[in-house]
């Protein structure tokens, strides 16, 4: 056996900065999944709420038609059979309904009886995509990445998201030189006929979707060739033209007369526009800022059941954001809760104190320093450390 294999089953080792470092960075995903939520109340009496993590408890429920939040996923469900469901729009706690039987929530037992406004799909029941199947999926080796739909929330395989046989998907969804998202949104084959308004905006809402010479959304692999052709007229026609002497661009476009006239930024009847076929979408940074607010257009929102896109407050960004903040209010706070404590100790318990932290302080860089680059940290090590603690403790007393 080669010496290199022995490497690959050793445990690996980490130093006690990137050990530190590494727990900063999962209390801060976790925080960005929760969106700050302390989880010490549930958040039923809030109402539908725009945006909120949502748990779905299958040991309780596992037709899968019910979601609970955060405070009731730990209080009132602890050690049961949990799927996190990342974050759900205009969602109200289930927990303790009649969806749920006899159980009732600890933490606030009367509750309606169902929530009529929720709407649950088969995320709740552990499966996505197209496919339909659990993510990670346990019958694979190597777990494939997915992207969400910004409007049903579902999440999709790249190679599910509905393009055609003969295209690359690589080439489809707009990635960076590093394979990094260039969009800010996807919308997937199965909602886009809902949005087929968006393909009446320019180009610039586009980070690669375009409207092809048959009436269709199709994708290119960077704006720059949206540029370069934005109707993407067929071979031996006239520039503009899908066969009928009118691009679908052209005969739904923004008109600047049509807009002055009417105070709407695409002035078209949808009705008069092409079918649209199912086709996936991916739209550039702060794209729902272009989008038209006159009363005709927020009338078609509204019908089509998509009015939350013109809330800021609906975007995962603007969730994370908000979480971000309270993060860093509940560590300021923290700090000043230790700094009030310590300052309200007489003098003698502060001199404890702050020995103590020098000792310990003084033990860690002694036990850093003899171990040296090369020399694993063992437990055995750390109880030493904590050994020689109690030793100066006790001499002291």
């Amino acid at each position: 056996m080669a010496s290199g294999n022995f490497e690959d089953d050793a445990e690996r080792t980490v130093s006690i900065k990137e050990y530190i470092e590494s727990m900063d960075a999962e209390e801060l995903e976790a925080d960005l999944v929760l969106g700050g939520d302390a989880g010490d109340e549930c958040t039923y009496p809030k109402g539908y709420m725009k945006r909120q993590a949502i748990f779905s408890c299958i040991t309780c429920n596992p037709e899968g038609n019910a979601g609970v939040c955060t405070a009731c996923c730990l209080s009132c469900h602890d050690g049961h059979e949990l799927l996190e469901l990342w974050t759900k729009r205009n969602f109200r706690c289930d927990c303790g309904n009649s969806k749920f039987g006899a159980f009732a929530c600890k933490l606030l037992p009367s509750k309606d009886v169902e929530n009529s406004e929720n709407s649950y799909n088969h995320n709740f029941k552990g499966l996505y995509c197209t496919c339909d199947q659990p993510y990670p999926n346990p019958n694979v080796e190597e777990q494939v990445e997915m992207i969400q739909c910004c409007i049903c929330e579902d999440w999709f395989h790249e190679e599910h998201l509905g393009f055609k046989p003969s295209d690359s998907v690589s080439s489809q969804i707009p990635m960076d030189e590093e394979g990094e998202p260039i969009y800010e949104d996807f919308i997937c084959q199965n909602c886009s006929p809902v949005c087929s308004f968006l393909t009446l905006y320019p180009e610039k809402l586009w980070v690669a979707a375009q409207v092809d010479s048959t009436g269709s959304a199709s994708a290119c692999s960077d704006t720059s060739e949206l540029k370069k052709n934005p109707t993407a007229a067929e071979p031996g026609q006239p520039e503009n033209s899908n066969g009928t002497g009118k691009s679908v661009l052209r005969e739904c476009s923004i008109d600047s007369e049509s807009v002055r006239a009417t105070g709407c930024a695409i002035a078209t009847d949808l009705n008069l526009c092409s079918e649209f076929e199912k086709k996936p979408l991916f739209l550039t940074k702060n794209w729902r800022d272009m989008l038209c607010k006159c009363e005709k257009c927020l009338e078609m929102y509204s019908k089509r059941k998509v009015s939350y896109l013109l809330d800021a407050e609906d975007t995962i960004v603007e969730y994370e954001k908000k979480a971000k903040e309270k993060r860093t209010e509940k560590l300021e706070k923290q700090e000043g809760e230790a700094l009030d404590l310590l300052n309200n100790l007489d003098h003698v318990a502060k001199v404890e104190i702050l020995h103590g932290i020098k000792d310990f302080k003084e033990e860690l860089c002694g036990l850093l320093e003899a171990a040296g680059p090369s020399k694993v940290i063992t437990p055995a090590d750390i109880e030493q450390m904590f050994s020689n603690l109690k030793n100066k403790r006790r001499k002291m007393e």
